[in-house]
């Protein structure tokens, strides 16, 4: 071969590698425009399904921080998480787990083994007003929820009720802490017994001095003065973070889901 025929073999060698790898990269890297969101310096292919699914689990892990109500795109995957088999599962799940921690715990004949329930979205489950009202993508309307309240006809949590009954054949003491205020105590036993519960040994709701503080700085109080009279808190279930932190909290909390509002 002479040399101008090997130079031209050597171009064109050159030529192929060089639109090969562009092909390639382009191929690669390349990300259709539809369909992408930016974070960061990256494109993530995401769809309404795969962001509110996300979004719900940075909801349950305290990761989204607070929160005043269910962004528009996600109002009917929380309706349909909510009503449908997910969310009675994930309930189950979670109160089998405090079902296997308090079977393993030494009960003693004293009484003051306790385990302290939150009521609404805990022990109570609010849907039927929900269901009216958006799950949780409106704005929280406090008269139209103590209209709703006063009917007293919110139905048990399955698997807290059930939960509920294994705890009291094992020898807790029950107590109830909940946000609600003290004006509402009798609809509020009046709806406990209606659900199916019985037998706690008190039902703490806000009293004057309690209004305005928050949730979490309210039921560390309460709690504080449950271990002042000498109960032992072994276990807490809540539907918000603010059931379970604070100071005076139990040797296990139980976060039940709630992704429809978010109380500090």
């Amino acid at each position: 071969m002479d040399s101008r025929s090997f130079l031209l073999s050597i171009s064109l060698i050159l030529f192929i590698i060089t639109l090969t790898s562009h092909a390639s990269a382009q191929s690669i890297i390349q990300i259709p425009s539809h369909k992408t969101q930016i974070t960061g310096d990256r494109k993530i292919r995401v769809d309404d399904g795969m962001y509110c699914d996300s979004w719900r689990f940075s909801v349950e892990t305290n990761d989204a921080g607070i929160w005043e109500y269910v962004p528009s795109r996600c109002a009917k995957y929380v309706q349909d998480y909510m009503t449908g088999d997910r969310y009675l599962s994930d309930s189950e799940v979670v109160s089998s787990y405090a079902l296997n921690f308090a079977k393993n715990v030494n009960v003693s004949d004293d009484g003051k083994d306790a385990w302290v329930f939150d009521i609404d979205e805990t022990l109570l489950s609010n849907l039927p007003y929900y269901e009216k009202n958006g799950f949780g993508s409106e704005s929280f309307n406090e008269e139209s929820f103590d209209m709703w309240v006063d009917l007293a006809e919110a139905p048990a949590l399955p698997a807290s009720l059930n939960f509920y009954k294994e705890l009291k054949q094992l020898g807790f003491t029950i107590f109830l802490l909940t946000g609600r205020s003290e004006d509402q105590r009798n609809v509020t036993d009046k709806n406990l017994v209606f659900a199916g519960y019985s037998g706690w040994e008190k039902l703490f709701l806000r009293g004057l001095s309690d209004q305005g503080k928050p949730a979490d700085l309210y039921k560390s109080e309460k709690r504080s003065e449950l271990v002042k009279e000498g109960y032992k808190i072994h276990g807490s279930s809540g539907d918000q973070w603010s059931d379970l932190v604070g100071f005076a909290v139990a040797e296990r909390s139980f976060k039940l889901p709630n992704p429809m509002y978010y109380i500090p």
